[in-house]
């Protein structure tokens, strides 16, 4: 029997590690039920998904804007969950866990393939995969579509790097211009290539950046751009001699995944419109959280403290705090820059970093966060390659540097995996969940008002009360806070102060058709006949097959004189 090859060995042992090894981590998931926080809209009280697989989910996911997104593979990797798993939700867990396990083997095989650097490559795959950042990327089911877009943008990368290999290396052998740039396999590679980032971008729309991310990859590690080597295996990091005429070539090949961006960023943004998703936030407010949002994704990357659900938004940032982020912005992309020809991983990490996040940064203020730890999910692999490779370029080759690398490494490991345990835990229950959120965030009226709608399904109505009157207190323009406050009020008997609220969410959200609909059944018990079909006729442009909309439109138009 012929004996393995070390390199062989090792990418065995190390795929082993991090895939059991992040099994165990995060197997304590599979016995934790569904949160009440967009679970319910994706699966626990969402017919069309538990019927699972059938014709009439399959057109439903493409067919139509639901929570505010569209993203139609990640709807129907739901369905097939249901199909396998009914309302089981260890089982919807598992399979987050599992994408993220091959999100991490599909990492690691990209670098490896791309650098020949097993043990850099292997240990930015074991940060990622147990950094306590992306616990709620892999701990929330109706976070599917993060770890789903994440494992097709990684088989694109693969992809595309077996494309490029064997485009360049035929380029390189031929002296004649007009000769062929790419042979079967590598179209084929290609065609692959554009499938997958079709797919991650049908699964999460923040995947419409991958383009741009392609042409980094192109700089490194992949090594494209003329005087940068196909192999950058050896410990020298190559130089870069950046030209014109090679950038074109390589833009003119990603024309195909921009017409894919372009599309899905046009479909996106009018569904979230539609939807009512997009926050009518300031250009003030929104340009301000932007430098301050990347300070604390990076802050919170390296070192990652008080994570939470929801960061609520911040409509006024201090001046110094904008002012310190904008110049430690600048700062890194100028040193960037400037080491590109000698050390272009920085390069290519930072500004992956930067440019993924700039769909969810805020430039255009989607829902009520801030930011949100799965944001970072993708965008995070930038800069672990930059830590990664900055920590051993800057000490493993002084005395004794391996030593003190490996040193560094095990105790960043052993930190991650011990952080990350204990935020797995908060997700145990959604009680706990907001409670922790509630701790480690000030004046979050998002967690007051989740927390509520928990107590309130748990039959504790006073205390869901006591939350949404806390949240509407906090930020009276959350419509959501609104709408349940005045649902609660209704209960109580208040119905004057609940007529008050329910208007404020409708004012608020007008795309709400259950805001519209609640509001104009209080019109009609009060005999507002004009007031209840307007609001019955709004509820039926929003959701037109809303059977009890029709029936109380047509009392009240007959009632009305």
């Amino acid at each position: 029997m012929t004996a393995a090859r070390p390199d062989k060995k090792f990418f065995i042992f190390a795929c082993l590690t991090l895939a059991l090894g992040t099994l165990a981590l995060y197997w304590p998931v599979t016995h934790f039920p569904f949160i009440e926080f967009d679970d319910p809209e994706y699966i626990s009280e969402n017919p069309v998904t538990q019927a699972g697989l059938t014709w009439h989910g399959f057109v439903w996911a493409f067919n139509g804007i639901h929570v505010g997104n569209w993203h139609p593979v990640s709807w129907l990797s739901h369905e097939l969950d249901c199909q396998l798993f009914g309302l089981n939700a260890g089982g919807h867990h598992l399979v987050n866990v599992l994408f993220h396990i091959a999100n991490t083997l599909l990492l690691f095989a990209f670098l490896r393939s791309a650098t020949g650097l097993e043990w850099r490559s292997a240990f930015v795959a074991a940060i990622f995969a147990w950094h306590p950042f992306h616990v709620e990327s892999v701990a929330w089911v109706a976070e599917r579509k993060d770890v789903l877009s994440t494992f097709f943008w990684l088989l694109t990368l693969l992809a595309y790097a077996s494309y490029a290999k064997g485009s360049d290396e035929l380029r390189v052998m031929s002296d004649k211009p007009a000769a062929p740039l790419i042979t079967h396999n590598s179209s084929l590679f290609y065609i692959l290539a554009l499938v997958s980032s079709a797919l991650a971008m049908l699964s999460k729309p923040m995947a419409v950046t991958l383009p741009f991310t392609l042409l980094l990859v192109d700089v490194w590690p992949l090594g494209r751009v003329k005087g940068c080597g196909l192999k950058v295996a050896s410990s020298v990091t190559p130089t870069c001699n950046f030209q014109l005429s090679t950038f074109n070539r390589l833009l003119v090949e990603k024309i195909p995944f921009f017409l894919l961006m372009f599309a899905l960023c046009a479909v996106t943004f009018l569904a979230q419109r539609s939807a009512g998703a997009v926050s009518p936030v300031e250009w003030s407010s929104r340009l301000g959280n932007v430098p301050v949002a990347y300070a604390r994704y990076l802050a919170k990357t390296i070192w990652p403290t008080d994570l939470a659900l929801v960061y609520p938004y911040v409509y006024h940032w201090p001046v110094a705090a904008i002012a310190c982020s904008v110049l430690m912005l600048i700062m890194f992309s100028t040193l960037a820059l400037m080491l590109l020809r000698r050390e272009p991983w920085l390069a290519s990490g930072w500004f992956w970093f930067l440019g993924t996040l700039v769909p969810v940064i805020g430039f255009v203020q989607v829902g009520a966060q801030a930011m949100a730890d799965r944001y970072d999910y993708i965008p995070s692999i930038g800069l672990l390659v930059v830590l990664v490779w900055g920590a051993a370029e800057l000490i493993a080759t002084r005395p004794n540097g391996k030593t003190l690398l490996a040193l560094i490494g095990g105790c960043a490991l052993i930190g991650c995996v011990l952080a990350t345990s204990l935020q797995i835990s908060y997700w145990r229950s959604s009680v706990n969940l907001f409670l922790h959120t509630l701790a480690v965030t000030q004046n979050n009226y998002v967690a007051e008002n989740a927390l509520g709608k928990t107590f309130e399904k748990n039959g504790d109505n006073a205390r869901a009360l006591v939350l949404y009157r806390d949240a509407v207190k906090i930020e009276p323009r959350f419509a959501n806070s609104q709408y349940n406050l005045g649902l609660a009020l209704i209960g109580f008997g208040y119905k004057d102060e609940a007529f008050e609220h329910l208007a404020a969410a409708a004012h608020y959200d007008p795309n709400n058709p259950d805001a519209q609909f609640n509001l104009g059944v209080f019109f009609l018990k009060n005999k507002r006949w004009a007031d209840a079909a307007h609001c019955f006729e709004a509820t039926l442009k929003l959701r037109p097959d809303f059977t009890p909309a029709r029936v109380h439109l047509a009392e009240a138009l007959a009632a009305h004189p």
